[in-house]
């Protein structure tokens, strides 16, 4: 064998064709993107509560104009052969992976009711601040049927295409934050805006006021079983406050002590 065989020409030649096919690949795949991120699907659209939602059958039609080859796939539990998967607890959780171009990308979606309330397999409860009020009041959450799942898995194939670029627009500000303190500071600076005075009147009685509804709930309850239940109905909001989750705490303690 001669060193002819290990020609450091061909080897380079091969190496800079090989970067020159994946720089090919990368600035196809980023062509594409930015031709699906650009695309105004607002007048394929409807809105429901306040959001905008694009119908899977519109995403997919636009989505296999750019990428003929396109496939997607719906994930089934391994343990059930359904395609979605239960937690007693929390609630039902759909997922989908879509195939373009030898790029894979995963979404999922919790099975949400028309408030966007996750649902369960049983019904449920749930406690809501009424500002008018100042109370809290019940709301219902229905059992989950097949209808609801199947809705769900399409709506998390529609945002699954968004991870390409389409209609990625539409789900800006989807994470943000929705807690007690972020609505009643909402309401502070909506009063603040009409008179400078009251602002400061509106933040002290907020500060009085905004716990009472909560207070009396906990409370109210007369084991610890109860309390965690509570707890756990209001999960999201005590973990981001700890003005609540010192309410809850002082509850136990006294349940505790009076056993």
């Amino acid at each position: 064998m001669s060193n002819e065989d290990f020609s450091p020409i061909d080897f380079l030649n091969n190496e800079n064709l090989e970067q020159q096919t994946i720089k090919t690949r990368e600035d196809n795949v980023a062509e594409k993107f930015n031709q699906l991120v650009s695309l105004n699907v607002n007048e394929k659209t409807e809105s429901k509560n306040g959001l905008s939602y694009l119908s899977w059958s519109n995403a997919w039609l636009e989505f296999k104009k750019v990428y003929p080859t396109a496939t997607y796939n719906v994930v089934k539990n391994t343990l059930t052969g359904l395609p979605y998967f239960v937690d007693p607890n929390i609630g039902i959780m759909v997922f989908t992976e879509v195939t373009a171009d030898n790029q894979t990308y995963s979404m999922w979606l919790p099975v949400m009711d028309s408030s966007n309330k996750a649902m369960k397999i049983q019904p449920y409860t749930y406690q809501v601040w009424n500002k008018t009020t100042r109370q809290y009041e019940n709301r219902n959450v229905e059992a989950a049927t097949m209808f609801d799942i199947n809705k769900a898995i399409m709506r998390c194939l529609t945002k699954n295409l968004a991870m390409f670029g389409l209609g990625l627009y539409l789900y800006n500000g989807e994470d943000m934050p929705e807690t007690l303190e972020s609505s009643e500071a909402t309401e502070d600076v909506q009063q603040a805006s009409t008179t400078k005075q009251p602002k400061v009147r509106k933040q002290r009685k907020a500060s009085a006021d905004r716990y009472d509804g909560i207070r009396q709930a906990i409370n109210a309850t007369q084991s610890t079983q109860e309390l965690n239940a509570l707890y756990r109905q209001h999960e999201n909001e005590v973990k981001n406050n700890p003005r609540i989750l010192a309410l809850f705490t002082e509850r136990k303690e006294q349940l505790i002590n009076a056993a």
